[in-house]
This record gives structure tokens, C-alpha cells and sequence, in this order.
């Protein structure tokens, strides 16, 4: 239902091109690297570079779902976390203007780890989604995909794995662990934070992380994001409120034909852990307005101290 829902709302002027032949999906295992995919939300054309197990945390389900959980609890309810499929992906540079209004293409950074460095490592056109989000395909292109680093890692080269040597090396800065998510009268947001690593400024450490949060109407009816409200607390004792207009100078409109919208933000903290909470403010084309929940998640940095991200084997 989906997949016909999306792929319908074709913008004005545009003429539908053949890129490959669909592949059933995988209801059991996972997509391995190389596979090639449209998105069942945002519809861009995109190859899986790998796939990772993360922690799902959904206040959705009951927790009595999953036997063998992680937990964490945030005030009166404790989240169930069960084992889910995600992957790191690369975007076809050609659909980038057409989805930039609706998911960040830029690229994706992360900070050095050395205390005298001040290297920032960017990935362009990376982005992670979930195995449901994967709607497989193949193609007797030669190169079916158009991203500046397609050929570095996924074009065969015995002598040299670049993509392989890559990740061992980046492993802990590329996988995600958790993703939260809950819903809210329709409004379903998911979040999934990275540590991007440690800075020294002034004595002190500065630990920052980024989080990608994406916001997706489930239902019929026509809202706008209009304000942000977060709690950001730190181990070191601090609550900090941060309200404002929009999201990253956006107040997107959620609809039937664009039900979805996913941005990327960073937050630092002087501690080495601390969590994060809020709430969206939307607005319903009568005028009314009503909270939507952005699921509690916490910002960890302990389990990646021992080692720093580095950049492309050139």
C-alpha cells in the first residue's frame, strides 16, 4: 500500500524512466551491500553500502512483545528495545534536488577524536534507513547508481577492499545502536543518535553527537510543523530548554502526498552522557494546534573513547 501510495505522487512535468526490475522483498534476513533500492518514503534511487543490527526502542508496542529485551525507562514507562535491521546507504545524486526539500542530502559529518586535531570527515549523500524502507530492485546498468564514491567502494577491485577497509577502520562512528520512535495522533517521529566525538576547549571537554529524526504522517489529515520544544539534560547536572520556530529553518507541511520529512541536527554537552526529550507544536489547517511527542534518547560516548573516525583511503 505504501509503495503505491509514494511512488503515485510523481511531480508536475515529470516523465516516469525505467531504472530496473523490482525484486520481491526480504521479510526474513537482510539486504546485503550493493544492493540496489528505491525508497518507499522519500522514492530516491540508492545503493546499501552495509547493513547493521540496531536497538529499536518503540513506545508504541506493548513491552510484553519481546521476551528478551533491552529496557530503559523514561518516567512512568519502560521501553522495550528489540534487535532491528538498518542500513548505511548512498543517495543517487540525481534525485538529490528533487528529495532536498524533504530529507537532508548534504553530507554527513564527524569530528576527529585526537586532542589536536581539528579534522571534520564528511560522507555527501549518506543517509540510514530501516529494512522496511528498502523496496529492492536490480539493474544491468554498468553503473546504475551516480554517487562520487560508488567506484571507490562498490566497483570490484581484488587488490584493494576500500570500502571493507573503511569500515573496519570507522566501524563504531558508522553504526547506529539505538533508534527511538513513537507516535503521537499520527505523527509518527523517529530519532537515531551518533556520537560524533570529543573536542578540548578551555580545559574542558566538549563531547557532541548529531541526530537524525524523521517525522511521518500516518494518517489523512493536512499539518504543518511549527515549533520545537527539547529538554536537554547532562551528566554533569544541567537541564537546558531550547524552544524556537520550525526545524533547521523549516516548518514542513505533512500531507497524504509528502507524509514525510527527516533532518539532521547536533547537540554537545560537558559530559560524556546525558539524554535528550521534547515535543513538535503542529498545526491543523482549521487553525488548531496539539503536541506530538519526540521520544526520550540518550546521548552516550563512553563505548567509543578508544578510538576516532578517519577520513577516505585516497
Amino acid at each position: 500500500e505504501r509503495k503505491h501510495r509514494d511512488i503515485r505522487n510523481i511531480p508536475e512535468g515529470k516523465i516516469l524512466e525505467p531504472v530496473g526490475v523490482f525484486e520481491a522483498l526480504k521479510q526474513h534476513g537482510k539486504y546485503e551491500t550493493g544492493q540496489l533500492f528505491l525508497h518507499s518514503v522519500f522514492g530516491y534511487r540508492g545503493i546499501v553500502l552495509f547493513p547493521w543490527h540496531a536497538r529499536l526502542y518503540d513506545r508504541d508496542v506493548s513491552p510484553a512483545a519481546d521476551s528478551k529485551p533491552d529496557s530503559v525507562g523514561h518516567g512512568s514507562k519502560e521501553v522495550k528495545g528489540k534487535m532491528h535491521t538498518y542500513y548505511q546507504v548512498l543517495i543517487d545524486t540525481r534525485d538529490c534536488p528533487h528529495i532536498s526539500q524533504r530529507s537532508q542530502t548534504e553530507a554527513v559529518t564527524f569530528l576527529a577524536n585526537h586532542d589536536d586535531s581539528r579534522a571534520l570527515y564528511a560522507i555527501p549523500g549518506l543517509d540510514y534507513v530501516s529494512h522496511e524502507d528498502i523496496l529492492p530492485y536490480n539493474s544491468t546498468e554498468q553503473v546504475p547508481i551516480q554517487h562520487e564514491l560508488f567506484e571507490r567502494f562498490l566497483m570490484f577491485n581484488p587488490s584493494r577492499n576500500t570500502l571493507r577497509a573503511w569500515q573496519e577502520k570507522n566501524h563504531p562512528w558508522l553504526e547506529l545502536s539505538d533508534v527511538h520512535r513513537e507516535t503521537t495522533e499520527n505523527i509518527r517521529v523517529t530519532v537515531i543518535p551518533f556520537y560524533m566525538g570529543m573536542r578540548e576547549a578551555q580545559n574542558s571537554h566538549v563531547y557532541w553527537w548529531r541526530y537524525c529524526i524523521r517525522l511521518e504522517n500516518l494518517g489523512n489529515e493536512v499539518v504543518q510543523l511549527r515549533e520545537r520544544h527539547w529538554r536537554i539534560f547532562s551528566l554533569s547536572g544541567t537541564l537546558e530548554t531550547v524552544r524556537g520556530r520550525g526545524v533547521v529553518g523549516k516548518e514542513p507541511v505533512l500531507s497524504r502526498e509528502q507524509p514525510a520529512f527527516q533532518y539532521s541536527s547536533h547537540v554537545s554537552l560537558q559530559a560524556p552522557s546525558g539524554h535528550m526529550w521534547g515535543t513538535f507544536c503542529f498545526e491543523r489547517t482549521d487553525g488548531s494546534h496539539f503536541d506530538v511527542r519526540i521520544p526520550p534518547f540518550s546521548l552516550e560516548s563512553n563505548k567509543y573513547d578508544k578510538a576516532s573516525p578517519t577520513g577516505y583511503p585516497l
